[in-house]
């Protein structure tokens, strides 16, 4: 793969940065069946017509446009909703280099899945980068805030 930031998280679940137009040739390869970009079209590497290259390999895409500066509660609880739906199929997750999708995964993996180890929870968004301000707080409020949902069960 040409991107950047290459991880395979689980073996039904891969990240990486912006894909090329090779990169989406080889996803049927791999098997991948949902693409999921996190990233606005508006971003400065975005790939014009991605949606139309993946889709024509016969794989579902999706994009959740997050706004590098004002990441929502809404985005990740759509995040998490499509990643169930597409339970027990190949998924690749996307960025502009894979710090929304790695800190997206970090929390599906630690509210979602339950991971407790943080090494195991982080990875592979502490390989890739250590979030700043607005993403640490986006983070610990995504935490909080399922944590009271629970409490109120």
């Amino acid at each position: 793969m040409e991107a950047e930031n290459v991880y395979q998280v689980f073996d039904w679940l891969w990240c990486s940065a912006q894909l090329t137009e090779a990169d989406i040739a080889k996803l049927s390869e791999l098997g991948i069946e949902a693409v999921i970009n996190l990233a606005p079209p508006t971003a400065s590497n975005a790939l014009l017509g991605e949606a139309e290259l993946v889709a024509g390999q016969g794989i579902t895409y999706i994009q959740i446009p997050v706004a590098w500066e004002q990441p929502r509660l809404s985005q990740l609880d759509q995040f998490f909703a499509v990643l169930k739906a597409f339970e027990s199929h190949m998924i690749w997750v996307h960025c502009a280099k894979n710090k929304r999708a790695s800190a997206f995964i970090y929390l599906y993996r630690k509210l979602c899945l339950a991971a407790e180890e943080e090494v195991i929870a982080s990875y592979p968004m502490n390989e890739i980068w250590t979030p700043n301000s607005v993403w640490q707080a986006f983070i610990d409020h995504a935490i909080q805030h399922i944590k009271g949902l629970s409490a109120h069960d």
